[in-house]
């Protein structure tokens, strides 16, 4: 960082602090953006208005799609998550119950637990899904970016932002002197939350409604181990009728870490004041959903929030660029808020640093808008619909059926009459039950994302259809657009990477096969005149990496002579059939494309 930078233009203020990218918010977006931007060789800052990083577990299921990035960031970053993590076989169930203690209503395997569900995602990835909390990914987030060259920042608070054509100065309070300063940037990163001043004061444009649910989050230490870990789960749903807003009485116990760390969560009514919580309404409400009344509690912490259903539909204006949930605000539902937003990052940051490096135009940056304001109106709109799907829960176990928690309780308990209605209300059910798993194991919302933009060519072929439900199955194709396949491939020592790990890594590569020579002398070639390093993999028999399985062969979608040209955040930018006889124009021309040059 340089300090007391004097701006190009005589006359003009300067500024007390320079750097290339400013980013505000030590989250997953901004945390994630920080470190892949260092990774890349670009000089930031990210700056957190507190003290301290995340206090609260918040966030913490992790998808495939997520520790990819991190074995992006290096194996040694994903080998830390995984170290803190709840590993994929403890999140198990997600249990329905009347309390730990009482009846279970019924029982879904999630998160790719299941077997079929659990094929399929060792099919579609080399990393495992997993729980780990916020408090464990911000401290991982933040020391790689700044072991690798961040500078940060804590207890400094943004202020405002004003931008010209050259660069954006930031005026931000040092919260420990209660002095302002300025920072000059060439680019501006807005990861600071739902409420974002970033994004308000950029102009951005949103659609939806904020605080359209209020919830309290209870978190305490007890030993629950004898009514979980026979059912190990990350999530226990508490149907207690009467006992709260709207009268159907749902709480949430969330597993922290097994089995002696939770978190409680409960409702309050949106058209009141947040309420004051009380420890002895915490440890009331606590043992009511545990059903242990003499539990020993050791209540940390307590917070109110609120669900939200709003996204933004512009991502950024002029030199300032939004990510994570200061432009999607959702609740829980999913799982998706720390995943996309680290996946916004990975987006962005490779943009950003080639845009910087003069390897590219600034029209690559556009993209962004293109690529990921699409996905935030899916995750939003996705997580509030989840909400919406407990309804026909509800309904079967004749919850919505009357106020009356005595006529309530009755409902839910004629489902163990020897009667015909009754087997009807237990099939109810387990299909409604069934039904969550459009939440808790949606691996094709988590990993089928394709873009369209023009950072993306196509091939002259129409986008292939899914062939099964786009929201349950990952679907792994190499059509421009989407994120190469994942396939296990083997080196003369018979040792195993994934295509993915061949990818990455802050550039662009061609994977390609026997008859690929053209190609590969294209990217030296290209690759000279731009300045960019583009990575060629030839795969195929006798070559430095072998199919030996034929999945490749299966999943690839072009010929031995084709390729595909994978940009740095591991989508496929282009591919080509087969060999064709102009290989360096025809890749000169799709490169300078894609690049904005």
């Amino acid at each position: 960082m340089r300090s007391h930078w004097l701006r190009a233009k005589a006359g003009e203020s300067m500024a007390d602090i320079e750097t290339d990218v400013l980013i505000i918010g030590t989250g997953p977006a901004g945390g994630s953006m920080a470190a892949l931007l260092s990774s890349y060789g670009v000089e930031n800052m990210v700056v957190n208005r507190y003290r301290w990083l995340a206090n609260t577990p918040r966030a913490h299921i992790t998808n495939q799609r997520t520790m990819e990035v991190l074995r992006d960031l290096g194996h040694d970053v994903e080998a830390e998550a995984y170290l803190h993590a709840t590993p994929n076989t403890l999140m198990g169930n997600n249990v329905f119950c009347t309390s730990l203690a009482g009846e279970e209503l019924g029982r879904l395997p999630t998160w790719g637990t299941a077997p079929h569900s659990a094929a399929e995602h060792a099919l579609s990835s080399p990393t495992h899904m997993n729980d780990l909390p916020q408090t464990f990914m911000e401290p991982l987030l933040y020391k790689t970016a700044c072991s690798r060259g961040t500078q940060g920042r804590m207890s400094t608070e943004y202020v405002s932002h004003e931008q010209d054509a050259e660069g954006v100065t930031t005026t931000c309070l040092d919260r420990l002197t209660g002095k302002e300063f300025t920072i000059r940037s060439k680019y501006l990163i807005g990861a600071d939350g739902g409420n974002s001043k970033v994004a308000e004061h950029a102009g951005l444009d949103f659609e939806g409604q904020m605080g359209v649910a209020g919830s309290i989050n209870l978190l305490f230490k007890a030993d629950l181990s004898k009514y979980v870990a026979h059912r190990p789960s990350v999530l226990y749903w508490v149907l207690q009728p009467g006992s709260n807003v709207g009268g159907i009485g749902m709480g949430v116990v969330r597993m922290i870490r097994p089995w002696h760390e939770w978190l409680a969560i409960w409702g309050y009514d949106i058209n009141e004041p947040a309420p004051e919580v009380t420890e002895d309404f915490a440890k009331e409400t606590i043992r009511n959903l545990v059903g242990d009344q003499e539990l020993e509690i050791d209540v940390t912490s307590v917070s109110t929030w609120t669900v939200n259903n709003m996204y933004a539909k512009s991502l950024a204006n002029g030199r300032v660029f939004c990510a994570g949930d200061a432009i999607h605000r959702h609740p829980p539902s999913n799982g998706l808020g720390s995943n996309t937003s680290i996946q916004d990052a990975f987006n962005l940051a490779w943009k950003i640093a080639m845009v910087l490096k003069e390897q590219a135009g600034e029209g690559l940056l556009a993209s962004y808008q293109a690529e990921r304001a699409p996905i935030a109106k899916q995750i939003v709109t996705r997580a509030n619909q989840s909400i919406d799907e407990f309804g026909p829960i509800f309904g079967a176990l004749g919850l919505l059926d009357s106020i009356d928690p005595v006529t309530m309780q009755a409902n839910m308990d004629a489902r163990i009459d020897n009667t015909e209605d009754a087997e009807k209300q237990r099939q109810a059910i387990a299909e409604a039950i069934a039904f969550k798993k459009y939440e808790f194991d949606a691996h094709g919302v988590e990993m089928n994302q394709r873009y369209v933009s023009d950072a993306v060519m196509g091939d002259g072929t129409g986008a292939p259809e899914f062939e099964k439900d786009a929201e349950l199955h990952c679907q792994q194709t190499s059509f421009p657009g989407a994120r190469v396949p994942h396939v296990w491939l083997y080196d003369m020592a018979g040792n195993k990477t994934s295509t993915l790990d061949l990818c990455g890594q802050g550039r662009f590569t061609i994977l390609t096969g026997i008859g690929g020579d053209g190609w590969e002398e294209a990217a030296a070639t290209i690759g000279e005149e731009l300045g960019i390093e583009i990575a060629v993999h030839k795969i195929g028999p006798r070559q430095h990496w072998q199919d030996f399985s034929g999945d490749w062969m299966r999943a690839r979608e072009i010929r031995d002579g084709g390729c595909l040209l994978v940009r740095p955040d591991q989508h496929v930018a282009w591919r080509s059939q087969a060999a064709v006889s102009d290989a360096t124009e025809q890749l000169r021309k799709v490169t300078r494309a894609i690049l904005a040059l």
